[in-house]
């Protein structure tokens, strides 16, 4: 596995070139097939100081890329809450890897008896069968561009993502076409 540590608009020194590659490693107990992770440190004079250093690391596994960023008061703290990020996202990954290896029997016995325990009708199909919401969620919307949903949505691994459109506000979702491809739907005002 390389690491590329890089810094923009500040110094790396070794002393933090080597605690990032310590605690980067971590990362490779939920992958095998990490093959590069790239930590670029930014600091912002601007910001106030509990935000002015800034860390973000992006590692590379087969067909994935997994990204954490966030800031901190110095570098060593940013590390810490981008890499603790990073592994929540690289345990879903492991998970949704699990998941998929031990194939779709569990699966669909798990969505069979969760559909039994909270049936919710929804409406009647043409045959007379009804559908029913096995699962509802809640989650905050982001503001991010186009890019960064898609990137969102190829992380969570699912085929559609819903974000706030950073340059004009509104909603929109991204989401993958039959033909790979990606579509987007955009909410008009």
């Amino acid at each position: 596995m390389d690491v590329v540590v890089v810094g923009k608009h500040t110094e790396v020194d070794s002393a933090l070139r080597a605690l990032t590659v310590e605690k980067v490693e971590r990362v490779t107990k939920f992958a095998s097939d990490v093959r590069r992770v790239d930590v670029d440190y930014e600091q912002h004079p601007t910001r106030r100081a509990e935000d002015s250093h800034a860390c973000e690391i992006l590692v590379h596994v087969r067909q994935q890329l997994v990204k954490g960023t966030a800031a901190g008061i110095d570098h060593v703290i940013a590390l810490d809450r981008a890499l603790d990020k990073v592994e929540e996202q690289m345990r879903r990954l492991h998970g949704r890897r699990v998941r998929r290896r031990n194939g779709s029997r569990a699966r669909s016995a798990s969505v069979a008896a969760a559909a039994a325990a909270s049936s919710i009708t929804v409406g009647a199909e043409a045959d007379g069968a009804e559908r029913v919401v096995v699962k509802s969620k809640q989650f905050d919307v982001k503001p991010m561009s186009v890019e960064e949903a898609a990137l969102q949505m190829d992380l969570l691994g699912h085929d559609f993502y819903l974000f706030t459109m950073a340059d004009s506000g509104r909603c929109a979702v991204v989401y993958r076409r039959r033909d790979g491809d990606l579509g987007l739907i955009e909410a008009s005002s």
